[in-house]
């Protein structure tokens, strides 16, 4: 499959709706912002101080004073306005991120979230996610299916948590899944993929959807 990443941050884009505040994490995620549909007006926050995030500029065109807060360059839309982090963090603690997009080292059938450190290794800083995830009206992971073939989808947590019981949804390239009070519901199956595959590619069991359609 051709540019995986690509793929789930389209989809992921569409679960935003017209006028809605979002927090992209690091990563995969700031690749959403690049798919919003014509005519969909999103405004995109950035922990590190401002609102009104547009696409990635285009290479060569980089503004050095415009970084998100994984330090990538990034464009602002009109009407952009930028604060310091005390305002950024009033704004995702007060509730006022309707939805926030992260990407996970792994995530449980629980909701649980683990994607802040390994243990051992070297780590930058915690960041904003564990406010994001308690903060956000709604946490969808964005993420590939598995590491290198190992399970990122899990009964339970193997890594330190970010936070418990968060999430609502994750996307892989593989396909879309609701957190459920009875577990992980698979509401979406990519066709290149079947369900003996997506089975063997979670950690976890899946319930699928009576109404189970296809990821595009």
């Amino acid at each position: 499959m051709a540019d995986i990443k690509g793929i789930i941050a389209a989809r992921v884009a569409k679960e935003l709706k017209d006028g809605d505040v979002v927090n992209l994490g690091i990563g995969l995620p700031t690749m959403v912002a690049n798919f919003i549909p014509e005519g969909v007006d999103i405004t995109f926050q950035s922990e590190n101080g401002f609102l009104g995030l547009g696409p990635a500029p285009i290479q060569g065109e980089e503004d050095i004073d415009l970084v998100n807060a994984g330090a990538q360059y990034v464009t602002v839309k009109p009407g952009a306005c930028f604060f310091d982090s005390a305002a950024s963090f009033g704004i995702i603690r007060g509730g006022h991120v309707d939805a926030t997009i992260l990407g996970s080292l792994e995530v449980d059938e629980h909701g649980n979230l683990a994607n802040w450190i390994v243990p051992g290794k070297m780590v930058p800083g915690m960041g904003g996610a564990m406010d994001l995830v308690v903060g956000a009206k709604k946490v969808i992971i964005a993420m590939q299916h598995t590491n290198k073939g190992k399970h990122k989808i899990l009964k339970e947590c193997t890594l330190p948590y970010t936070a418990v019981g968060v999430v609502d949804l994750i996307i892989t390239e593989m396909g879309v899944m609701e957190i459920t009070s009875s577990g992980v519901l698979l509401k979406e199956l990519h066709p290149d993929y079947t369900l003996e595959q997506i089975r063997e590619a979670t950690g976890c069991e899946l319930t699928v959807s009576s109404d189970l359609k296809p990821m595009l």
